[in-house]
């Protein structure tokens, strides 16, 4: 199956894009969800527990549907599945009701997310070069622009529901120019893969490699203003720490292809884990909550493509089907961003913030030390 036409590589890149714009623009709204529902913030947090859940449940079926049915068919049916559902998280009116959408929408995100790594995955092998990264980069950039374009709008004054209706239109029809390339079939060596099975050898590695990175870049989202405002920034500039992160993660992923050709996956790993770390170690030791700032960008620059690289890495191993493997470790990564706002939480109230964010900077360095492992030999 020959994918390394252009157009192939285009699509992919609008199926990211496509996700990271739905995703994000879900952020804007839960101010409003919050005040329609009448609930508490800890009530609020269980809510936005269903969407993860939704996602997790969906994950590890997610590799055996494309295997059998195409990437295709089941980015599609999921990304206007997340489409048809996303206007529901503007009007849902309980509580009961908001945690069913939240479920629904969280459970097509993480098909969509799962069933767009493995066509990068596959185009990417067939292409014969590095991709992954400028792929993770459009979703990056389409984080941007789903938050920023629902927020604009709302604060133009259109109604919540006009704005959601609009988005998703826009969404829908990026999944729609993606559709004609998007890959039909899998490749035959996978189109018998088993319904489920456990992770094993490489892939369960990778996996926790991953789950890592993202307990890292959760962090930085959930608790960077935390830290900020403790260090005596205002609760206005307090999300100053993941827009660095965030921009500096962005302009890594758009320039990582170039960069994991040049270096290899890895020193990519190596050099990335060790800045990551470095990162963390600056906003740990910052003076002042404005020279944490650097920390933070240094941090979303060394991660912006250690998850690609993985990615990859979990394409070229032996140890399972590709699409089974990236199921795999998309769930593996997933429960770190679940698991770790509480975890984190749980760390600052026993030792303090910085020390939280000090041992996640230990964990980045043993995403470095892994460049030397066994993993090398898939990454390369």
């Amino acid at each position: 199956m020959q994918t390394t036409d252009l157009k192939h590589r285009v699509s992919t890149r609008l199926a990211f894009l496509a996700a990271g714009m739905a995703m994000s623009s879900w952020a804007p709204l839960v101010p409003y969800a919050k005040a329609r529902t009448g609930v508490e913030a800890a009530q609020l947090g269980v809510l936005l527990l269903c969407l993860g859940i939704g996602s997790l449940l969906a994950m590890p079926v997610t590799g055996v549907l494309a295997a059998r049915f195409g990437c295709r068919r089941v980015i599609l049916w999921s990304g206007l599945g997340c489409c048809a559902v996303f206007p529901f998280l503007a009007i849902a009116p309980s509580a009961p009701l908001l945690a069913l959408t939240l479920f629904l929408f969280g459970a097509t995100i993480g098909t969509l997310d799962v069933a767009m790594n493995i066509q990068a995955v596959i185009v990417e092998k067939d292409y014969g070069g590095a991709l992954m990264s400028g792929f993770h980069g459009l979703f990056s950039v389409g984080g941007i622009a789903g938050a920023g374009s629902m927020t604009a709008m709302l604060w133009l004054g259109m109604d919540i529901v006009s704005a959601s209706v609009a988005m998703t239109v826009v969404v829908a029809l990026v999944l729609l120019a993606a559709g004609p390339k998007l890959l039909r079939e899998a490749p035959a060596a996978e189109r018998d893969a088993p319904f489920l099975v456990l992770p094993r050898g490489a892939v369960v590695f990778i996996g926790v490699l991953c789950m890592v990175v993202f307990l890292a870049e959760g962090a930085v989202l959930d608790w960077s203003a935390v830290l900020l405002t403790n260090g005596g920034m205002s609760g206005a500039q307090g999300g100053l720490g993941y827009a660095a992160f965030a921009v500096a993660m962005t302009i890594g992923r758009l320039n990582g292809d170039k960069i994991v050709q040049r270096w290899g996956g890895p020193r990519v790993l190596l050099l990335g884990g060790l800045a990551s770390a470095a990162g963390f170690l600056m906003v740990v030791l910052a003076p002042s909550a404005w020279l944490a700032l650097p920390g933070f960008a240094l941090i979303g620059c060394g991660a912006s493509n250690i998850v690609p690289v993985l990615f990859t890495a979990a394409g070229a191993q032996k140890d399972m089907p590709a699409s089974l493997a990236v199921s795999a470790i998309s769930t593996i990564g997933y429960a770190g961003i679940l698991a770790g706002p509480g975890l984190i939480g749980f760390a600052a109230h026993a030792v303090g913030l910085q020390w939280a964010f000090a041992a996640l900077g230990v964990g980045m360095l043993l995403v470095a030390a892994s460049s030397r492992s066994r993993l090398q030999q898939t990454v390369e």
